[in-house]
């Protein structure tokens, strides 16, 4: 069992992309579905498909590759269990000056930096993806 499940996910999606995988099997959860569709929404990924099997399923997420370079150069985890980090709607942060993109848990859910400044909400920071 691991103590944060978002950095085990972005972990092992980072380590796909250094091997050059096609596809990462991750356990299933709720809040790693939610991140996963932004991922696929923003454009990070291809795609991604829940398999059956006797626990609670597995995510399989299909990575994205232009020209035999990948989507995502970057994956960072921002708010940890032991150091959780917030923001007010005024301060969401930019990632890398705009291009990459900053995912945060609300009270309307889980959705990116843009979203969060349209509607001027706050929220924990998840992580960076850029």
């Amino acid at each position: 069992m691991t103590t944060d499940p978002i950095a085990d996910m972005l972990t092992r999606i980072r380590n796909a992309i250094t091997a050059r995988g096609e596809k990462v099997d991750i356990p299933a959860a709720k809040l790693k579905l939610e991140i996963v569709k932004i991922l696929k929404e923003e454009g990070f990924i291809k795609a991604y498909k829940i398999l059956k099997d006797e626990k609670q399923g597995i995510l399989r997420i299909t990575l994205k590759y232009i020209d035999g370079n990948n989507i995502i150069s970057g994956l960072k985890r921002i708010s940890k269990p032991g150091r959780r980090v917030y923001v007010s709607g005024k301060k969401i942060p930019k990632v890398m000056g705009g291009i990459g993109i900053a995912i945060l848990t609300t009270q309307k859910g889980i959705v990116t930096d843009d979203t969060c400044r349209r509607e001027g909400v706050g929220g924990e920071v998840i992580c960076y993806v850029w």
